[in-house]
């Protein structure tokens, strides 16, 4: 005899945004593969084209562990996309500086990203559209606006 699965009594807010996301992240994937980059490739050149910016400042803007940050940042050294130079303010940080070309790649990835974004939105009608903006807006900027470290699970004595 199987169980009965429990009633649920709310929509499933962390399934459906969890799979928009990912259907979204393997769209912006596919497309900006097409000019060899990767999203967190394209996360970098644009945000160290913002500003003199470390890794680390980097690596907190895209949301990734300092091992990735070091991958991505060597990915984009060899490609000739970016380099690492000493901080114009603090001698001992290293900055990430982007080539003339990663500059050019960087325009032609925010017209890529913009695009998939323009693509998904416009399969809405406009009220929906302007209405699911707002209220993820919404949720960003308040709610859901401050992470939550969890406790680490705790295994029992052995």
């Amino acid at each position: 005899m199987t169980a009965l699965a429990p009633t649920r009594n709310e929509p499933d807010l962390s399934f459906l945004l969890d799979r928009t996301s990912h259907v979204l992240r393997t769209q912006m994937a596919a497309a900006l593969a097409e000019i060899g980059l990767t999203a967190r490739m394209h996360c970098v050149l644009v945000h160290a084209l913002e500003a003199e910016r470390t890794q680390a400042q980097l690596a907190e803007l895209g949301d990734m562990d300092k091992t990735t940050m070091v991958v991505t940042v060597d990915a984009l050294e060899k490609a000739g996309l970016a380099e690492r130079k000493p901080s114009s303010t603090d001698r001992r940080a290293r900055i990430i500086s982007v080539t003339p070309e990663g500059a050019k790649l960087a325009a032609r990835s925010a017209e890529i990203v913009d695009g998939v974004h323009r693509d998904a939105l416009d399969s809405l009608p406009k009220a929906e559209r302007e209405s699911l903006l707002r209220a993820l807006n919404h949720l960003a900027e308040g709610h859901l606006s401050t992470l939550v470290e969890a406790a680490p699970a705790r295994r029992a004595r052995q």
